[in-house]
């Protein structure tokens, strides 16, 4: 049983070492994300350098992804916790000291524009939303808040305020220093937090510059204003990961099932990659398996059509990370074999070329062709196969780069490969063709459609049927 559906695991103190690495690679973990609103630079150089060793003899290579901090707003830091109590008054504002002239619980928030943005009737959720607090009035030291649930609160903290328009640059201090790192260590993918406008996108692409165009960028949507921009987001980016953590935080959390479906709709209308990340088997941070219904959860994602499902605190923190890749993995191989589903993709946008792999596609499928071949330079083609959602064929990518074979490792239902292109298109294609018979095992007699736009002069298409022997 070959899966389509690829995993994605955040690396923390539960899996930062070699030996685990290679126990979850083998599990089934395709890429890792370095989360840097937690990981050092020292932390993050080590999971780099440990995942190029294994890289070195991994069949298909591990890609690295950094996840940026963002814009976010944080409280302020405290000398001890602050225990806040359900019903009781709090004054929150700017500042670092509490206001002298009110006997009331007093909460910073570091953000210049708080106390002007946010108004009477909001409510600000701190910690995830473990502390929900409502603005009652206005007042010259502050915002008057009503505590709706409580809880300890510690420093620095995160903040959330739903439906509130953030006026923060899309880029941060640190996110900078944090891509100047992605630079120097040459990551594959940065997933890009809070993204509002596909104007983030151009921003982060400038910092990027033209020596790493090659650097994909996901956009992470966590907020209202992500959400009504996703189709144009989502044209900017090389794909979308519906975050659901700051997502059901940011919105109606009884909208965020509807939200998912429609984020993925619309990733996947643009002909982008769709990756649907966090609490996917939560419970295993503890528990030896996941519940039933994040087994329903994740097979639900599949069922979408989603191209990746990201772990987050399973393996970063987990108590058993290399567990919750094997359970995930068998999740996406069952669920990718439910009788009777169609991953087929309503592109917004058709070109030729759409159309001529959607051709090579059908064909394959009426062949009962072992695999689609793509040979590709840059990886478009490939993904314009990805695109046509093959439910049971295969796509078998070569490339002569390796940044673009690492690149590739998101795409649904497609393995990439690494060989010498030759002048002579006949050689090239024949090597293409022996890898799939040494490392795919498959038979001399058995039966290829092949697509390229770089075997034939002028850069034209063409599709072939080919024996593999």
């Amino acid at each position: 049983m070959r899966r389509k559906t690829k995993i994605i695991c955040t690396i923390g103190p539960a899996s930062n070492d070699l030996d685990t690495l290679r126990a979850m690679h083998k599990a089934g973990m395709d890429a890792v994300r370095i989360n840097m609103s937690h990981a050092s630079h020292d932390d993050a150089a080590q999971t780099i350098s440990w995942v190029r060793s294994l890289n070195r003899r991994a069949k298909h290579p591990i890609p690295i992804m950094l996840d940026t901090c963002g814009p976010e707003i944080r409280t302020g830091v405290r000398d001890e916790p602050l225990n806040l109590v359900r019903g009781n008054l709090v004054v929150v504002n700017t500042h670092p000291d509490p206001p002298h002239s009110h006997d009331l619980d007093h909460v910073q928030v570091e953000y210049d524009s708080f106390e002007t943005t946010v108004d009477i009737g909001d409510t600000i959720r701190i910690d995830n939303g473990l502390i929900n607090i409502n603005v009652i009035d206005k007042l010259p030291v502050g915002l008057l808040c009503r505590v709706a649930d409580g809880g300890e609160l510690g420093s620095r903290r995160h903040v959330n305020l739903p439906g509130v328009y953030v006026n923060l640059p899309s880029i941060s201090e640190r996110d900078e220093e944090d891509i100047a790192f992605a630079k120097e260590h040459d990551v594959n993918f940065i997933a890009q937090s809070f993204v509002r406008t596909a104007d983030d996108i151009e921003v982060m692409r400038e910092r990027l510059g033209s020596s790493h165009q090659w650097v994909q960028i996901i956009a992470k949507i966590e907020n209202q204003e992500g959400v009504e921009n996703a189709a144009s987001i989502a044209d900017a980016a090389f794909g979308l990961m519906v975050a659901r953590g700051d997502l059901g935080i940011e919105t109606d959390f009884a909208r965020l099932p509807g939200l998912q479906r429609r984020l993925v709709e619309t990733t996947l209308q643009a002909g982008r990659r769709c990756i649907v990340a966090t609490h996917l088997l939560e419970s295993m941070i503890e528990n030896p398996i996941p519940t039933r219904a994040e087994v329903v959860d994740v097979a639900n994602v599949i069922y979408e059509g989603a191209d990746a499902v990201l772990l987050s605190s399973e393996t970063s923190i987990g108590q058993r990370p290399v567990a919750a890749v094997e359970q995930l993995c068998r999740i996406c191989e069952e669920s990718e074999q439910v009788p009777g589903l169609d991953f087929t993709r309503e592109l917004r946008h058709n070109s030729i070329k759409q159309h001529l792999a959607r051709s090579a596609v059908e064909l394959a499928e009426r062949l009962d062709a072992v695999g689609v071949v793509v040979i590709t330079r840059t990886g478009l083609t490939a993904d314009l196969v990805t695109n046509c959602a093959p439910p049971q064929v295969p796509i078998f990518a070569f490339t002569n780069l390796a940044q673009t074979r690492r690149r590739l490792a998101l795409n649904r239902g497609l393995y990439a490969y690494r060989v010498s292109f030759n002048k002579d298109a006949e050689k090239t294609l024949q090597s293409a063709l022996s890898v799939l018979k040494s490392r795919e095992k498959f038979a001399s007699e058995s039966i290829v459609v092949v697509i390229s736009d770089v075997l034939s002069s002028g850069g034209v298409d063409w599709i072939q049927v080919r024996a593999v022997g």
